[in-house]
């Protein structure tokens, strides 16, 4: 799951720290941050596992597999936050988002420093409300793509995304009931 994703599977505000910061921290700093952020960084983990072993996120790697290969998990990824951005209403959606830039600069001190520089380009272009439109969907595969070392930059992933949205909201909405009960289960 991408950022919304994460940011939805939070039940504290110090899940939702760990949560958000966790692959920009090595396993061993985990130590270093006050339990709740602990927890948030095992949810964080807990999530990517569930997500990587489930049998419909496997089929819609599928779709993109044979233009990005290994990277496929990384759009679907963002595809499923345009799907999850769906599921509430675009007001809500906002507050939402505003709440949780709000959360996160609340915690700066334990912010890694990569983490603060994205964070900034991340709420002045709202990054998590913006996964509802297409525009937003298509800047962040283009940057999957550019963070990616051994695709070229102009691949067409966005229309293999256009092209196989019906499907893909198939693959999630078999999806995310599992992963929002699992993770409230664990971690709620």
């Amino acid at each position: 799951m991408n950022y919304l994703a994460h940011s939805i599977l939070s039940f504290t505000d110090g899940q939702l720290v760990g949560n958000m910061i966790a692959d920009f921290i090595r396993n061993n700093e985990r130590e270093n941050f006050p339990l709740e952020i602990q927890e948030g960084i095992k949810l964080h983990r807990f999530i990517d596992t569930f997500t990587d072993s489930h049998p419909a996120v496997s089929e819609a790697k599928k779709i993109f597999s044979p233009l990005v290969r290994l990277y496929s998990g990384a759009f679907v990824d963002v595809a499923f936050d345009y799907f999850v951005a769906h599921h509430y209403p675009e007001n809500e959606l906002k507050n939402h988002s505003q709440k949780t830039y709000e959360i996160l600069w609340n915690n700066e001190q334990w912010l890694p420093e990569n983490y603060k520089q994205m964070l900034v380009r991340m709420e002045k272009d709202d990054w998590l409300t913006n996964y509802i439109t297409d525009r937003g969907i298509r800047f962040s595969m283009q940057n999957v793509l550019n963070k990616a070392q051994y695709l070229e930059k102009d691949l067409p992933v966005f229309d293999i995304f256009l092209e196989n949205k019906n499907l893909l909201q198939i693959y999630f909405d078999q999806f995310f009931p599992d992963i929002l009960r699992e993770c409230r289960l664990s971690f709620g």
